[in-house]
């Protein structure tokens, strides 16, 4: 799939202490076969040169280089807002600096925007990478199907956000920005009030490569995490129709990984509350988890 628009994409690269990724991650989104194409990179307040290596590339009239007033470290999400506040494209598109963009990921994905005008996001695959590169997992996995229902997508977590996706600039006036006071889970919480606000398809071809190594935010701070996820359920209930069913099976996980994280932990009776809790929210699960019939 190609396309023949000529319709401005921002990508927004929201940047903290990324001085061994971003180059990459830069020249990912300056080498697309679509254009025209703005890069604005956000830095949130580096402190391990990264700034500097920005600055490089913004004196050289690659990108657009914003900061928060005194240079603070704000996080992600206040980054990302502030890069679609200054974007001047009809579709946005993130990446985090230290992901990487496949060479034809905004051409196929505004070629299908374009022919799908009812549609507000469109998301590709993902492949995992390790720290130098080498392939991991494909995230989602061959044969995934998007039916755009917002209680699977609350439910299961499964969307590769934020740089499998391409997003029309309308849909975050209507969905709103990224949560500002989450340090976690706020992409989560992005994906799911973009559902809630418009059709969502996926389109599987590889859109991005997924870094995972040691330092990634996704594998630091747990207990928050999954209670951010407890507060992002609790809002979700009150701004939308979930089914019961949803809402229960997905208070259950939650507990289940808060229970799981403070056992780990050695937390052991801070755990067992959380763990009985789940088990009570959704005992079929429960008991093939204890059976060994499903994986966790």
């Amino acid at each position: 799939m190609t396309s023949s628009s000529n319709e401005l994409v921002s990508v927004i690269i929201p940047s903290y202490n990324r001085a061994s990724y971003i180059d990459a991650a830069i020249k990912s989104a300056l080498d697309q076969t679509y254009g025209p194409v703005e890069v604005i990179v956000v830095d949130d307040g580096s402190t391990d040169g990264s700034y500097e290596k920005l600055q490089q590339w913004e004196e050289r009239g690659k990108l657009v280089l914003l900061t928060h007033p005194e240079r603070r470290n704000r996080g992600q999400s206040a980054s990302i807002n502030l890069g679609i506040q200054q974007a001047a494209g009809s579709y946005i598109a993130i990446l985090d600096s230290d992901d990487m963009f496949a060479k034809e990921k905004l051409a196929d994905q505004v070629a299908f925007l374009e022919a799908n005008p009812e549609t507000g996001m469109v998301y590709g695959q993902g492949h995992a990478v390790d720290a130098d590169g080498n392939f991991l997992f494909k995230v989602p996995g061959d044969g995934h199907q998007e039916l755009s229902d917002p209680n699977r997508l609350l439910l299961d977590c499964y969307m590769a956000l934020p740089g499998g996706s391409l997003v029309r600039r309308s849909v975050f006036e209507k969905a709103g920005l990224f949560e500002e006071s989450f340090r976690a889970g706020q992409d989560h919480d992005m994906a799911i009030r973009i559902m809630e606000a418009t059709k969502c398809a996926y389109l599987p071809k590889l859109a991005f490569y997924y870094r995972k190594h040691d330092d990634a935010i996704s594998v630091k701070g747990l207990e928050r995490r999954w209670l951010t996820g407890l507060e992002i359920l609790r809002r979700a209930n009150e701004r939308y129709p979930y089914t019961r069913s949803t809402i229960r099976k997905r208070k259950a996980v939650l507990q289940f990984r808060l229970g799981q994280t403070y056992w780990r932990e050695r937390r052991k009776a801070k755990a067992l509350p959380h763990l009985v809790s789940s088990g009570l929210l959704d005992p079929t699960r429960a008991l093939k988890v204890l059976i060994g019939r499903e994986q966790v």
